[in-house]
């Protein structure tokens, strides 16, 4: 089942936090609050000094019919409470793996790191839903540990829990973390022609496939051909899987 402390790794042990570090850090975080006003997706920030939430955004997507102080007075008892218990062994993994492979990340390059994966939430009628969520450090301690990070979390696209990803900002390769393996694999980046980028964004916008072949290119069969293309690139079946995981990724 797992604790709070199984979420806290020795390796990432952050101590002596002054307040003066905490009221630098308070200008972070209002930052995150404007953002999270224009925002659809819910945020919030990790302390891994005081093993707590340090901000929750008043989002319903996260909290499950709790209100943000709600959330922070249980802490991670929040993520043992309202996660499906065949899956919190699966995100004590993936958060184990996760500070290796930050471990393994040189310094200067640790806050381009963001890790995603998708895990089922439960409300507190019992309903069950798939969501994103991706992790990324905001404050690095003095030697290199995560003192601060910032959590994403939206809606999934897929259909199952998992679909762990890890990125650096800037790098052309990312890797997925394979749970029947125990291990990261290192993948090529998808890379999208700037014609199906454009299908992606007109097809977001609400388009018939008739409307996007009269924007840019001669046919609808031409489309019609850059859809499935498109659709094989990303695994999926669909446009709106398609818009929602190029969103995700970055694509567009």
């Amino acid at each position: 089942m797992g604790t709070i402390n199984d979420f806290f790794i020795p390796e990432n042990s952050v101590c002596n936090i002054s307040e003066e570090a905490y009221a630098q850090a308070a200008i972070v975080v209002d930052s995150l609050k404007a953002l999270a006003r224009l925002n659809y997706q819910s945020i919030y920030v990790i302390d891994y000094f005081k093993k707590n939430f340090l901000y929750v955004c008043d989002n319903p997507l996260f909290l499950c019919g709790l209100k943000p102080k709600e959330v922070i007075k249980r802490g991670y008892l929040f993520y043992l409470n309202q996660i499906p218990k065949d899956e919190i062994n699966m995100l004590l993994e993936i958060n184990r793996e996760g500070f290796r492979l930050f471990r393994e990340t040189p310094v200067e390059q640790r806050l381009k790191l963001y890790i995603s994966c998708d895990f089922h939430i439960i409300d507190q009628v019992g309903n069950k839903f798939l969501i994103n969520h991706k992790l990324t450090p905001i404050i690095l301690t003095d030697n290199g540990n995560i003192w601060l990070a910032v959590c994403l979390v939206s809606l999934s696209p897929n259909q199952q829990a998992g679909n762990i990803e890890a990125h650096i900002d800037g790098k052309e390769n990312y890797w997925t973390y394979s749970l029947k393996y125990h291990k990261w694999e290192k993948q090529e980046t998808v890379m999208l022609t700037d014609k199906e980028k454009e299908i992606l964004v007109y097809s977001a916008q609400g388009m018939t496939e008739e409307q996007i072949a009269a924007c840019i290119d001669p046919g609808i069969h031409a489309i019609k051909f850059r859809k499935q293309k498109l659709f094989k690139k990303l695994g999926v079946n669909k446009m709106s899987s398609a818009i929602s995981i190029a969103f995700l990724k970055k694509m567009i």
